[in-house]
Parts: structure tokens; sequence; C-alpha cells
């Protein structure tokens, strides 16, 4: 029986509290995407009982609901006409779905899209400041170092190396402008101008503030006599001043953009938009930022003296949120201090490697766990990096913005301070944390295996018991769904009855690549094989080719899935890559089109596998059976595959 696809908008629009409370809707090849003002008024059991729905599930601040192929554009249909509600892009749904989050999860969020395309940057500088600084160490005679060998530090070869590594971190507030000036909406330029500014060779560098302050070469000016004054400070390391004051650009640049008159607006916008930035972020957002670290400081040497060790557990568990603001890149003032006493160690620095080497293991469990590929790729360099006492990375990049493993890392750090505290470990130098924190503890190297141990195996084990990417789509029994439809939003196609299937039949590989189970796909529509069973491929080429013979019953208008009905009545899906159809087409070209016959390992789609790579997003290549209920058995194949291989067996 056909699906009456009236009916199903409107019990869709009755289950969300009708078309008042949809802030905006889309859809993709296979679900409706919609976002809602107010969760309350959802009827849940309406949902999951909606005729022709497989499926529904909550992610990203958008309900997601499974129709399938050639169905769910004809549900939008209905449901834009009898909800007058205007089409939305996919792109515009997350925008929206953004906005429905807390003030908490949107500052995440920020911080996240602005750290995410700097972190090769810091990864690479990170890493290499680590390794750096430990064989600085081991060739520095004692008693500021091991002296284990000469080191000639005035050679071309190490003085490029320290170029190499300082570059990133060094010039962190330029590449923060520049990516926060993009995330909000301004010109990139200005921002990277404005960061630039914040660590001028004018002010005294954050990193030498404690020095100046005790051998009182300190710089303080006088904003208004008598009343009000400031440090004459960088901000070297700090994150969130330059990110409020690039915001504050951004929003006197698009407002004089509109306001100036446009044979002006060339040099009096990007003049008056960094002026006005500077001066409110140097004369206030600045300071502000500067008597919070030194309220801060006073604080934690209260907490050291803390009996039962109940203090190095308050500063484990505090250590990774003050990284999110920057303040850590004050604490070298408390090593400093140490290492000024009797007895010349400090037991801060052992406390903060615990919590680097804590949010490391936390990342890399991210990595073991997760079944996404870019999820993984970003969250194992990050973690080592954690490991090597680089943390923004990891923090910024993986953590924070899946909250979970973040948490976890403070307990782990809280868990290794505590074992600080126990052993009474200290540390003879400062500026190396991580693995090669061991050099910094020679005289105690048990202790110090014993820290890294609980506190890296206390995040990982958290991490891994608790993680997961995103629930799956609970599954349910569904009224009968049409077989593949043509639609506005795809090339029409004349319709194609299924053919009996008989006998087994083999589906090939429509791409090369490595073949993995539908279950290890990353996105949770496909993963629960709600949509059907099958198999996906990560391709290595950028070619479709037709994995059976039959006709072709749909071409996204984006390009981005494609629909076929075999010979033997398989209804097929072949969906290219994860969120492709927010690139609008651009990475693919159309060999075929819909209601045109097709043999096996004909030319179906090119594809551009770089555009895909560039736009951050999976190029993971979806095989689906969506009339899997036709068959007794589908069984996907994994491993390396050629175009042709066998990638999916289906019995009748």
């Amino acid at each position: 029986m056909a699906l009456d696809h009236a009916q199903a908008a409107k019990e869709i629009l009755e289950a969300v509290g009708g078309p008042g409370n949809i802030v905006s809707a889309a859809h993709c090849a296979t679900r409706l995407r919609l976002v809602i003002a107010d969760d309350s008024k959802v009827d849940q059991e309406k949902v999951d009982d909606a005729v022709g729905a497989k499926g529904n599930f909550k992610a990203s601040g958008q309900l997601q609901v499974i129709y399938g192929t050639g169905t769910v554009n004809k549900v939008y249909e209905e449901l834009c006409k009898q909800g007058n509600i205007s089409a939305a892009s996919k792109a515009d749904v997350k925008e929206a779905a953004a906005q429905q989050q807390n003030g908490f999860m949107k500052a995440i969020k920020v911080l996240s899209d602005v750290f995410v395309p700097i972190i090769p940057a810091i990864v690479a500088s990170g890493m290499l400041m680590g390794i750096m600084g430990a064989i600085q160490f081991m060739g520095t005679p004692a008693p500021d170092g091991a002296g284990l060998f000469d080191l000639d530090t005035t050679s071309v070869w190490w003085r490029i190396a320290a170029l190499v590594n300082a570059c990133a971190l060094a010039n962190l507030q330029i590449l923060l402008g520049f990516s926060a000036a993009t995330v909000f909406g301004g010109n990139p330029y200005l921002g990277a101008s404005l960061g630039a500014l914040l660590i001028s060779s004018d002010f005294i560098s954050a990193y030498s503030a404690s020095k100046a302050l005790s051998d009182g070469t300190m710089i303080t000016l006088q904003v208004i006599p008598g009343l009000y004054s400031i440090d004459w400070i960088g901000y070297q390391g700090h994150v969130i001043p330059i990110l409020v004051g690039v915001w504050i650009l951004c929003f006197f640049e698009k407002r004089l953009h509109k306001a100036v008159p446009e044979m002006f607006d060339l040099f009096v916008t990007p003049l008056v938009s960094v002026s006005v930035a500077a001066y409110i972020t140097i004369l206030f957002i600045g300071p502000i930022f500067v008597w919070l670290e030194n309220a801060i400081l006073g604080l934690l040497y209260f907490l050291l003296k803390v009996p039962l060790g109940i203090g190095y557990i308050i500063i484990g568990l505090i250590y990774s949120p003050s990284v999110v603001t920057g303040l850590h890149q004050m604490y070298t003032a408390i090593d400093v201090s140490m290492l000024a006493q009797p007895g010349n160690v400090t037991r801060w620095l052992p406390i903060a490697s615990a919590a680097n080497i804590a949010q490391g293991g936390a990342c890399l469990a991210v990595a073991l766990k997760t079944k996404t590929v870019k999820t993984k790729s970003l969250a194992v360099p990050s973690g080592i990096s954690c490991l090597l006492g680089i943390t923004e990375p990891a923090i910024f990049g993986v953590n924070l913005p899946k909250v979970k493993p973040f948490v976890c890392g403070m307990a782990g750090a809280a868990c290794g301070a505590f074992v600080c505290y126990l052993t009474q470990l200290a540390a003879t130098g400062t500026g190396v944390t991580g693995i090669f924190g061991l050099l910094l503890c020679v005289k105690q190297p048990v202790q110090y295996i014993i820290m890294f141990v609980v506190a890296f195996g206390v995040a990982f084990g958290l991490t891994s018991a608790i993680y997961k990417d995103e629930d799956k789509p609970k599954k349910k029994v569904a009224a009968p769904t049409p077989k593949p439809e043509t639609s506005t939003s795809t090339t029409a196609a004349p319709s194609a009855k299924a053919v009996a299937a008989t006998g087994p039949e083999a589906i090939v590989s429509p791409m090369a690549g490595e073949a993995i189970s539908m279950t290890a796909v990353s996105d949770p529509v496909f993963a629960s094989e709600a949509m059907g069973k099958g198999a996906a491929v990560e391709p290595t080429e950028g070619k479709v080719f037709a994995p059976a013979d039959g006709s072709i019953t749909m071409v996204a208008e984006t390009g981005h899935a494609i629909g076929l009905l075999s010979e033997g009545g398989v209804e097929i899906l072949i969906h290219i890559g994860i969120d492709t159809v927010n690139l609008k087409g651009g990475p693919f070209t159309a060999k075929c089109q819909a209601g045109e016959s097709v043999k096996k390992g004909d030319l179906l789609m090119d594809v551009d596998l770089g555009a895909i790579k560039e736009a951050n997003l999976p190029a993971t290549t979806m095989v689906i059976i969506t009339n899997t209920d036709d068959f007794s058995s589908v069984e996907g194949h994994t491993g390396t595959v050629k175009v042709g291989d066998t990638l999916i067996d289906i019995k009748k």
C-alpha cells in the first residue's frame, strides 16, 4: 500500500506540537530534519508511531525523522504546505539548531569552531616543542639539566628547529584572531591584525610579567589619573581576551559597512573597528583577566597547603578548565617561586603534568571508541600532543566539545594529583610536562611513573566506559513504505516495477577502498541500519560505478546520492559521503540520469574526494539495500576492495 504523504506530514506536525513549534525544517536524502522551539511540546510517542517513519533521534539540536530516499522529500513538501513552513537548507537548519542550545554549549561551540582550523599548526608546533624541551634538558649540565650529552644550541640546525617549534604557539593570538573573525563573520585579516597588536613587542611579554613584577621593571600607565591604571602587559598565551576583542571588532565592522559611504568604507571601517576593539580590549577586557589570574594564583598557593591532599585534588580538577581561559600561562610564576624556596623544587609542575596526561588519556580513549574517521584523525595526534605537554589541541578540538571526555580528564587529573600528594612528588625545573616531565623528576622516577599510570588510566578507563559518538535511533516496525519515488529535489525518472528476486545476488563495490560494516559508519542513521542493511566503503578513488545491472531510479540534484533498482529486484541506495549534501553538488559530476539502464561496472559519478576532505567531511560511501526486509539475508563484506569485488551478498 502506497504511503499517504499528506497523512505522514500531518502526524509529524501534530507530534511535534504544531507548525508554530518548528523553528526550521529541511531534509536530506533519507531523513527529515527539524529544529524544535520547545521540546516539552513534542509527543515522543506520537513521533515514534508516525506513519511511514522508520525511526527518529535527537542530535545536534535537531529532531531527525527517518523516511528513506524517494519518500522523505514528499513528506517534506507536504509538511511545508500544511504548516506554511518556508523551505530551508540543511546548513540553515544546523545554524538554527545551534541557536537553540544553552549559553554554555554555545560558548563551547564557538571555542571549538575557532580552534579546530588551527589545530594542525598547534599540534605540529607543540609536539616539536615538547621533544626539544626534553633534549635541551638532557643536554644541559646540572643543576639545571641532566647533562647526559653535549648539546650545541648555537648550531643552525637547532636554531631553525627552535623557530619551527615556536612559530604557532608564539603567534597563537594571530591565528586565533584570523579564525575568530571568520567565525564571527568579520574580515579575518583584521582579526589577525588585532591578534598581532595584542602580542606586540611594545608590551612586556606575558611570559616575563612575573619577572618584571619582582625586579620592579613593570610599566604601569594611568588611564584616569588617580583612579584607574593598567599594567602594560601583552596577551601571549591568553585565549579569552583575543576572542572577545575580535567579537567587538566584528560587531563594529559589520555595522560600519552598512553606515559608512562606499567611497570611505575601505579605510574608515578597518581603522575604526580595529582601533575601537584595541582600546576596549587593552583598557578593560585584558585587565579584567589579569585581575582574575592574580586572584586565582593566590587561591592556588592556599590550596597547596590544605591538609589530606584535598587541595591537590581541587587543583587537579580545575587545571584543565583553566587552560580554556589561558590562565595556566601564569602558573610558571608558581614554579619559579617554589624553585626559589629551600629545597629548590616545585610541587606544582607534577600536578600540571597529571592534568595534561589525563586529558591525553581521555582523548586517546575517544580515538579508540569513535567510529568517525574525522574524529579519530584529530584525536590521535591531539592525544599524543597531550602526552608531550601540549593540551590545547585535545581540549579544544576533541574533549571539550564532547564534554564527557573533558570531565573524565578532570577526574584523571584529580587522581594523579592525589598521587603527587601521597608520594610528595616534586620537580627540579619547569617547562616540561607529560612523558618528558620524568626528566624533571629524576630523583623520583617511580613516583612519577605511578602518577602517570594513575592519571592516564583513570581518564582513559572512564572515557572508554561512557563515551559513544551519538545515541543510535530507535528501531521500530513501521507502516509499509513505497518503492523509491521521484521528487522535485531529484532528477525525474519513470516509475519502475520491482522484479521479484529469485535466488542469491551479489552486489559489487561501486568504489575502490576499504570496506567497513554499516554499523561502523559514523552517521547514526546509517549505522543503525534503519534505512536497511548493506556495507560502506572508505574510498581511495573518486569514481562511482554501477554495483549491479539495472536501472537508475534517482539521482540527487546535489549528486551525493544515487538510487538503483537491480534486475533481481534489489533496491540500492549509494550515498556518497556524510553531510555532503551541504556541498551543493560541488564535488560531484553525474555520468548517469534517472530512468537510464546500466550494466554492472558502468561509470555513474565522478567525485572530487579532495573537495570533500577540504570541507572536513567524511567521504564514507554507504551502499544500502533499502528493501532489506524482502530478503532472508543481506550480508556485507569488509576489507580492501576493488571496483567489482563482491561487497554485499543477498539471499531471497
